[in-house]
């Protein structure tokens, strides 16, 4: 048997664990008894690689002083075509048919039946390709059921509507692509205490990293980080995360090795480069690409605002100078728990002038501290640094908001304020009190797609300045955008997966400083029509 060139127990071993070389060489040789599946490697001894094997080293070698495995649970984030599915499929078997357990009853989920076959079908072959298990194992390929027979012990695929049946006794889980799992009750039902009546249950988390940071998977991963990264301490927790840093140059094949542990092995560095190379080309496929080939957390799947183009728009700006100026003011009023959002953009003076976005925004005082543990982004920072500014109480005070709005327009020529008609007929009726123009503003495909080609149109041009607003900033970054069979866009709230509220405010008050300008000029709309990117 091929040994780690040098075994080094996880620094998460508690201080009463120790490590069994004889259970951890154990686990090994079973996964090296076994076979490859696929491609090129088909037919070959599973031969752990690195890696691999400091999992299975620590997970099935660090036990307690009662002889039982210290961690319970594994998360492991990785990047695409690393070997997940097959170190899955010899887990499962291991688990199944490896350790010792009578009547263990272990199961595998993914988002839907399909994805969890995945995993099986590669430990049904598994099972053909060693005699030992061929033996005394019985596949039912029809129920996604494998027996060993000596323990009857099984492993058991699960349909996607198990979160719905209790009553499970389990021994293992394993969780491929946790990320795709479209809410918490499947986690849950196989996760919380299912297991509680075994001495050593082992629920192994499989996944690459996703894009909805409201997910199961991303609140697991940021348990693994603050494990990671010493902020928390759970010692039946084991975090392994592979992928590349948020500042990294994800254009560096250093980087792409860092990320990958398999490069080389399972994925040539030619596929990677090729996709790199793709995704320089094709700004749409950079998200992708750093998400399945570096393993990074995105915002959604594919990036609409192209942000080193958006931050070459920043340029310092005396808010003192644009004093007495015509602008435009778009209101996003969102809920009353939400962030509220105003922003006005002044039209160019001139051929040589760009539009210039000031933004503003709210958050309900009482709900600050709660909102920066549940949505894990910097508002208290942002509300010291004077970028976000709280009303008082736990929901959104707008008569405060109008008094803010009032005092802008006695500093500057406020000629409209776009507002979207949802939930905003007081707040709008009391501007229109203290002498604004308010004019409403669909959120549809009709109203919105021009200005949000503008926007994209103006900034790959620099034609638009903003002072670099770190609130406005993140959710520019946000944007999802939703395409109709006309080609026609929006900013989508529900498909993007945190707040666009300033985005959306920005493209309001921009449609009215496109169609208005800086006196009664002809619009752009009217002199070039729409522009179609």
């Amino acid at each position: 048997m091929r040994k780690l060139k040098k075994y080094t127990p996880t620094r998460f071993m508690a201080e009463t664990s120790h490590y069994d070389r004889s259970s951890a060489d154990f686990a090994v040789a079973f996964i090296q008894s076994l076979c490859h599946t696929k491609g090129t490697w088909a037919g070959k001894p599973f031969e752990l690689i690195d890696w691999q094997e400091q999992i299975i080293r620590d997970l099935f070698g660090i036990v307690k002083e009662n002889g039982y495995r210290q961690f319970n649970t594994a998360y492991v984030e990785i990047p695409k075509k690393m070997g997940k599915s097959e170190l899955a499929a010899a887990i499962a078997l291991l688990l199944t048919c490896g350790d010792g357990e009578e009547r263990a009853e272990v199961y595998g989920c993914a988002a839907d039946r399909q994805q969890a076959s995945i995993v099986f079908e590669v430990a049904a072959d598994m099972v053909r390709m060693c005699p030992a298990l061929n033996k005394r194992v019985k596949i039912l390929s029809a129920t996604k059921r494998i027996i060993y027979i000596p323990t009857n012990s099984f492993y058991q695929v699960l349909s996607a509507e198990a979160y719905s049946k209790h009553g499970f006794n389990i021994h293992g889980v394993v969780f491929d692509e946790l990320h795709t799992q479209p809410n918490r009750k499947l986690f849950d039902v196989m996760t919380k205490g299912s297991g509680d009546a075994r001495m050593q249950p082992l629920y192994f988390l499989i996944t690459t990293a996703g894009n909805d940071t409201k997910s199961i998977c991303y609140e697991t991963h940021q348990k693994a980080k603050d494990i990671l990264e010493g902020r928390k301490t759970d010692p039946t927790f084991y975090p392994v995360i592979y992928g590349a840093d948020d500042n990294d140059d994800w254009t560096d094949p250093k980087v792409w090795k860092k990320a990958n542990p398999s490069l080389g092995i399972t994925v040539g560095i030619d596929k990677v480069k090729a996709a790199c190379e793709s995704a320089k080309q094709n700004p749409g496929e950079e998200n992708s690409f750093r998400q399945l080939r570096l393993n990074q957390w995105v915002k959604q799947a594919v990036r609409w605002m192209p942000m080193d183009r958006w931050d070459k728009c920043k340029t310092d700006i005396d808010a003192t100078e644009l004093e007495g100026r015509v602008c435009y003011g778009g209101l996003d009023l969102s809920s009353t728990t939400d962030i509220t959002a105003f922003v006005l953009v002044f039209p160019p003076q001139d051929e040589n002038d760009r539009y210039i976005v000031l933004p503003y925004f709210w958050i309900p005082e009482e709900q600050l501290d709660l909102r920066v543990r549940r949505d894990r982004v910097p508002y208290d920072i942002w509300e010291r640094q004077g970028f976000l500014h709280t009303t008082e109480g736990n929901v959104i005070h707008y008569g405060y908001i109008e008094k803010f709005i009032e005092r802008l327009g006695e500093r500057y020529n406020i000629r409209e304020i776009a507002f979207d008609r949802w939930g905003a007929v007081q707040m709008v009726q009391n501007l229109e009190g203290m002498g604004f123009t308010v004019v409403p503003f669909g959120q549809g495909f009709k109203d919105m797609s021009p200005p949000t080609k503008e926007l994209m149109n103006l900034v790959l041009s620099e034609r638009i300045a903003h002072s670099g607003h770190p609130v406005l900033r993140w959710m520019m970054d946000n944007i999802y955008i939703r395409t109709d069979p006309a080609g026609n866009i929006k900013a989508d709230k529900e498909k993007s997966t945190e707040k666009i509220d300033g985005a959306v405010a920005t493209i309001m008050a921009l449609d009215r400083a496109i169609r208005c300008g800086d006196r009664n000029e002809e619009s752009v709309y009217d002199s070039r029509g729409i522009l179609f990117l």
